[in-house]
């Protein structure tokens, strides 16, 4: 069992690569340092993707992320380095990741970024009455 962080992202065989579906993570406690003042910076990281055939494996996420308690990073900096070591590994028709940092200096920050597979597009949502 692993007890310490990890880079180490992995990946499973989607169950169902035919299929249009979003998985939605939420990470509540992301921690990284302050560049500038080495304090710790705390936010909720949520993940949305359409996967194509592989998906990401939660334990590998889990330790990535704890990668990131000791290292110093800016926000919007932090936020697109998941996204583009997430869309590396997994390959996704698309992500958005929304990182939602805890108030500093009086101001909350929210990060989004997103990827889109070339020549893919979402499916019209369904409206019921």
């Amino acid at each position: 069992m692993a007890t310490k962080p990890s880079t180490r992202l992995e990946t499973f065989t989607n169950p169902a690569p035919g299929r249009d579906y979003t998985i939605h993570m939420e990470i509540p406690e992301f921690t990284c340092l302050c560049p500038k003042t080495g304090q710790p910076d705390f936010a909720t990281l949520l993940i949305d993707y359409v996967p194509d055939k592989l998906c990401v494996e939660l334990k590998s996420l889990k330790l990535y992320v704890w990668s990131y308690r000791d290292q110093g990073a800016f926000h919007e900096a932090v936020t697109n380095r998941i996204l583009d070591d997430l869309v590396k590994v997994a390959r996704p028709r698309f992500m958005r990741i929304t990182a939602r940092f805890n108030v500093r200096g009086g101001i909350y920050t929210n990060v989004v970024v997103e990827h889109t597979r070339k020549n893919w597009t979402a499916p019209s949502p369904v409206i019921l009455p």
